[in-house]
């Protein structure tokens, strides 16, 4: 039921507690039961607005895979953490040992924080590539 639960929430996680309940055919108190012990044990961490494409018309997106000095990779993180256009950073397998999701308004801050993160000690290496449209995206 958990993960049920959890695919509704992803979808829309303002859905009134009575939905959820319905949808799940439980009682409501079970489902506020379940939502409490989901974020008491931190499965739940919160709650977030997902903007439309409407509202993003006009940002960025690009997404740049770096190689890394091993020994440097947390320094990197939190080089690439300081920088306000880098959304997320994935540790991945490959040839490549992260990927950033970098959101911005043009292609000149874009060209600027590519040269920022270029230039962070410890990254070997970026290939990057602009996001033309997103299909789905279940976040």
């Amino acid at each position: 039921m958990d993960r049920r639960l959890l695919a509704l929430l992803r979808e829309d996680a303002r859905t009134p507690t009575a939905a959820l309940a319905r949808a799940l055919q439980v009682a409501r108190m079970t489902v506020v039961e379940r939502l409490k012990r989901l974020e008491k044990a931190g499965i739940v961490a919160g709650y977030t607005v997902r903007l439309s494409e409407d509202a993003l018309r006009g940002r960025m997106k690009v997404h740049a895979l770096l190689r890394a000095d091993p020994k440097r990779g947390e320094a990197v993180v939190q080089a690439l953490h300081a920088i306000s256009q880098v959304r997320a950073v994935f540790a991945i397998s490959g040839i490549f040992d992260y990927m950033a999701l970098i959101e911005a308004e043009t292609t000149g801050e874009i060209d600027v924080v590519l040269d920022a993160i270029g230039s962070i000690d410890g990254v070997e290496g970026t290939q990057s590539a602009i996001v033309l449209s997103t299909k789905f995206d279940r976040h």
